[in-house]
């Protein structure tokens, strides 16, 4: 499937499937720039295990578990493939996979 701007140029959006766990430094840039909510801040244990997700304005500790955060998709199907998560990305951490090669 082809798919076109609206000046009629070629484009291909590259929807985010996942992001890197051991890279992910849970900076937040990718969620504060994407305007449908595809990714949220989850707590990560000494031994990697997600604790859960942190939500906006608490302080967890998940028990004084909490060792890091990082950024989970979790709402992978509100991507719209713009880009905007890569762009700001310190770590370069995401895994973005064009629309033609995504099954419905």
């Amino acid at each position: 499937m082809a798919y076109t701007t609206r000046d009629g140029s070629a484009w291909m959006p590259e929807y985010l499937t996942r992001i890197d766990a051991a890279t992910c430094i849970g900076c937040g840039r990718c969620y504060k720039v994407c305007s449908r909510d595809v990714m949220h801040l989850h707590g990560v244990d000494e031994a990697g295990q997600v604790l859960g997700r942190v939500e906006e304005g608490e302080d967890e500790d998940f028990d004084g578990e909490l060792n890091r955060m990082i950024m989970i998709v979790d709402n992978a199907g509100a991507c719209v493939g713009c880009g905007a998560c890569a762009r700001v990305c310190p770590k370069n951490c995401q895994t973005h996979v064009p629309a033609d090669r995504i099954a419905a």
